[in-house]
């Protein structure tokens, strides 16, 4: 039991809604209709994707997470070198049925989209790859972790791709690479001691923090040429400026103070996500 609770912590079950929720709004606001491809696929990228590309990470970063204070608890589990071959399997094995059954039921570009996705995990971590010691790679990558779900979801279900559809799919990619970097500000000191390096060990904590929010603020600029009702999604990149402002002159010192932005941010995906679920209710509406 203490095994699978570790397992649990090193999916991150505070973030599954992230990569589930882009697959299930895309893949239901196209197909307007709940079927097992949804069902399916929203269990798959909510828990086994999840599993797949934490416990990765955490198998492979264990040298720098024993310098990091903030492992251990809900921002991630700190696995002990016994659990690292039965992870790597549990991901395996939780996530081969899931593929194999939405390879089935999907197409060529769906195809494509799902192994992009999955390279975009395993690459992010794994030895030999370690896409996450790249800076600008680790935070694109990052950032195709979320996006991807939702590009699968709306190739799988047939979707148009609108100039507007392109907009709001760009405005998410921002945010993605904005919500990585700032994350990797809180682990410079780790990082280093661990021998990683991250977009913000290269650039530096400051730089970082403030790359993140304009990258922020254009992803809300984006949302505003995406018409009515889309455009009112723009306001929502407005909270997590403010959950990074106060740390626009940060240190690479004083680093691991911007985690206090970055719970505030863990925090705020759930509202936001709110607010985003009422904008997609209502575009169903208007488009009904």
């Amino acid at each position: 039991m203490t095994a699978l609770k570790t397992l649990i912590l090193s999916s991150r079950p505070l973030s599954w809604i992230n990569t589930a929720f882009p697959f299930a709004a895309a893949y239901l606001l196209t197909t307007r209709e709940v079927d097992a491809v949804l069902i399916v696929g929203t269990i798959y990228f909510l828990i086994p994707y999840n599993l797949a590309m934490y416990g990765i990470n955490d198998v492979f970063d264990y040298e720098s997470d024993l310098a990091n204070p903030r492992k251990g608890g809900i921002e991630g589990a700190l696995l002990d070198p016994s659990l690292h071959t039965p992870t790597l399997w549990a991901a395996a094995l939780t996530n081969i049925p899931f593929l194999i059954y939405l390879v089935a039921v999907g197409g060529p570009l769906s195809w494509l989209v799902l192994a992009v996705s999955i390279f975009a995990v395993i690459a992010y971590s794994a030895k030999g790859l370690r896409f996450k010691e790249r800076p600008i790679l680790d935070s694109l990558t990052s950032s195709t972790h979320f996006v991807s779900p939702a590009l699968y979801g709306l190739v799988l279900a047939g979707a148009e791709f609108t100039p507007a559809l392109w907009l709001i799919l760009a405005a998410f990619f921002l945010w993605g690479m904005a919500s990585h970097a700032f994350g990797a500000v809180q682990d410079v000191i780790a990082d280093r001691e661990g021998g990683i390096a991250s977009i913000a060990t290269v650039f530096g904590a400051r730089a970082t923090t403030r790359l993140a929010i304009c990258l922020y603020l254009a992803a809300g600029i984006l949302l505003l040429f995406t018409g009515w009702p889309g455009a009112l999604a723009a306001v929502l990149a407005l909270p997590y400026v403010w959950a990074c402002s106060p740390f626009w002159n940060v240190t690479d010192a004083t680093a691991e103070t911007a985690n206090r932005g970055w719970r505030k941010f863990l925090a705020l995906n759930f509202a936001c996500g709110f607010l985003v679920t009422m904008l997609l209710i209502l575009w169903w509406n208007l488009s009904a």
